[in-house]
This record gives C-alpha cells, structure tokens and sequence, in this order.
C-alpha cells in the first residue's frame, strides 16, 4: 500500500501538464503527481486507455477516481481555502454540473491554451462514466 495518494495525467498534453503545474505551486495537493507515461499503470489499478481519458486520482488503498472527481479529492487533499471547492464539487448538483464541465474541458482541451493536437481525445480513448 502506497503512503498518499497519486493524482496521474497526461504528461502529453500541453493543457494539462500547465494545469497540473498550476496545481502544484497553487493549490499544492497533499499527492504525489506523474504523468501516465511514466506511471506503474497496473501498480496503480489502472490502464493507459482510462489515463488518455482523464485525470486519476489513486487512493493509498488503491480506489480510483477520475474526472471531476478526481479534481475534488485532489482539492480535499489541499486543506485551506481549497477542501471547501473539493466539497462542493462532491455534491448533487454540482457535481453534475461538475462532470459535465469537465468533459467538456477534456474533449476539447486540444483547443485550450497550451493545447496541443496531441491533446486531443480520440472517441476510442473515451470509458465509460462514473470512474
């Protein structure tokens, strides 16, 4: 069992790498961050296909969350001003709402500043909802 969680992204991606960077001097997650490409994938309980899709957060325990929930539980993680948000983000509606945003952001996030072709997400990269 790992000692904190890990929050994986797509180390590809212009728009995300920005955006995990942003995290770490900002919001500063409580985690440690990799990018998928140089992720134990299967340590981790997780395959390539779900990590092109979208952000994990991994648990010590080895639950897996991504998308928008994997952004509430980095937040949490974060304490201060930021645990507040990660609540929210939790919460029916908003985490509908919250899902919804971030798939948009996901799908289009090739188009985003720093977004490269790279980034795009192909439609056989896509899972299934929920994860």
């Amino acid at each position: 069992m790992r000692a904190q969680p890990v929050l994986v992204y797509d180390g590809d991606c212009g728009f995300c790498t920005t955006s995990v960077l942003f995290a770490e001097r900002r919001v500063r997650p409580d985690c440690t961050i990799v990018a998928w490409q140089f992720a134990d994938l299967d340590a981790l309980g997780t395959d390539a296909e779900r990590a092109r899709h979208e952000v994990l957060w991994v648990t010590p325990t080895g639950r897996v969350y991504g998308g928008s929930r994997a952004v509430a539980k980095a937040l949490l993680s974060a304490g201060r001003w930021w645990a507040p948000l990660g609540a929210l983000l939790t919460l029916p509606p908003i985490s509908w709402l919250a899902h919804g945003i971030y798939r948009a952001i996901a799908t289009n996030r090739h188009r985003l500043p720093g977004g490269t072709p790279t980034c795009a997400v192909t439609p056989d990269a896509r899972v299934r909802p929920g994860g």
